[in-house]
C-alpha cells in the first residue's frame, strides 16, 4: 500500500493549465454589448431590437436610412436585405418596393417609395422573418467581416468592435473612406498586434483614421462615437470590453452594467 501511495506522491508534476482566452466580440454577451453600443450612437437608445422599425432620411445623401444597422436606400445594403425578405417570405408587403430600390440605389432619391414606403417598414418590422433578415444581413455584410478582420490583427473585442462601428458607418467600398481605407491608412502609421505592434498604439492609429474619415462628410462630422466612447475605454485599457462601461455619445451618456 506504501508503494503505491508513494508512487502517486512522486508521479510527474501536473500539467498547467493554458491561460483562458478572453472572449472575442462574437460571444453572445459580447455581442449584445456591441448591438447596445452602436445603438447608442446610430439611435441615441441602449434598446436596439426595438430599432428594427426606425426608419427616415438623415440627409446624407445615401436616402431612407432603416433598421436595426442603418440599412440604406442608396448603398445597395437595404435593397440586399428587402430581396433577402422576399426570398424567404415571398409576397411580403416590401416586395412590391424592389423595382424601386433597384432604381434608387446609388442615389438620395425617393423615386418610387414614397409615400407609402415608410409606414410599410414599419408593419414589416413586427414580422419575426424580417427581424431575422436584418440580424443576419447585419452578421453577413457588416459583424462577422469586423471581427474576423479583427482577430485577424490580433485585436481583442474592443479592437473589434472598433471594426465593427467603422463598417458599419462607412462600409467598406473602395472609396477613401472606406473600412479598408481607414485601416490602410491607420497602418501606415501603426502595426497591429499580429505583426508585432502595440496593441494600444495601433488602435489610437485606428481611430485618428476613423475620425479624419468622419470629418469628410458633415453628416459624420460628430466624432462622440469614437472621442467619448471607444476612446474612454482605450484609455482604460479595457481592451475586452468588460462592464461597467460608461459613455457619452453627442453629449448624453449611457451606462451598460
Amino acid at each position: 500500500m506504501g508503494a503505491v501511495t508513494c508512487a502517486g506522491i512522486l508521479s510527474p508534476a501536473r500539467a498547467t493549465a493554458a491561460p483562458a482566452v478572453a472572449p472575442g466580440l462574437d460571444d453572445p454577451a459580447k455581442k449584445e454589448i456591441a448591438m447596445k453600443l452602436v445603438s447608442s450612437a446610430e439611435n441615441s437608445s441602449l434598446d436596439w431590437k426595438a430599432q428594427y422599425k426606425y426608419i427616415e432620411d438623415i440627409g446624407d445623401g445615401r436616402g431612407y436610412t432603416a433598421g436595426i444597422i442603418g440599412f440604406c436606400s442608396g448603398t445597395g445594403d437595404m435593397l440586399d436585405l428587402v430581396e433577402l425578405y422576399a426570398d424567404r417570405k415571398p409576397g411580403n408587403v416590401l416586395a412590391k418596393y424592389l423595382p424601386a430600390l433597384r432604381r434608387v440605389d446609388g442615389s438620395d432619391s425617393h423615386d418610387g417609395l414614397d409615400p407609402d414606403f415608410p409606414g410599410d417598414w414599419r408593419k414589416a418590422a413586427r414580422d419575426t422573418a424580417f427581424q431575422q433578415a436584418q440580424n443576419d444581413e447585419r452578421d453577413r455584410v457588416y459583424f462577422n467581416p469586423a471581427v474576423r478582420q479583427g482577430k485577424t490583427d490580433g485585436l481583442r473585442a474592443l479592437g473589434q468592435f472598433a471594426y465593427y462601428d467603422a463598417i458599419v458607418m462607412h462600409g467598406d467600398g473602395g472609396d477613401a473612406t472606406s473600412f479598408s481605407s481607414i485601416r490602410r491608412r491607420a497602418l501606415r502609421q501603426a502595426k497591429p498586434p499580429a505583426q508585432g505592434g502595440n496593441e494600444t498604439t495601433y488602435l489610437n492609429a485606428f481611430l485618428d483614421a476613423r475620425v479624419w474619415a468622419m470629418k469628410q462628410e458633415e453628416a459624420h462630422s460628430d466624432t462622440s462615437r469614437v472621442d467619448t466612447a471607444q476612446r474612454v475605454f482605450l484609455r482604460q485599457g479595457n481592451f475586452d470590453l468588460n462592464p461597467p462601461l460608461d459613455w457619452k455619445v453627442y453629449g448624453d451618456s449611457y451606462h451598460i452594467g
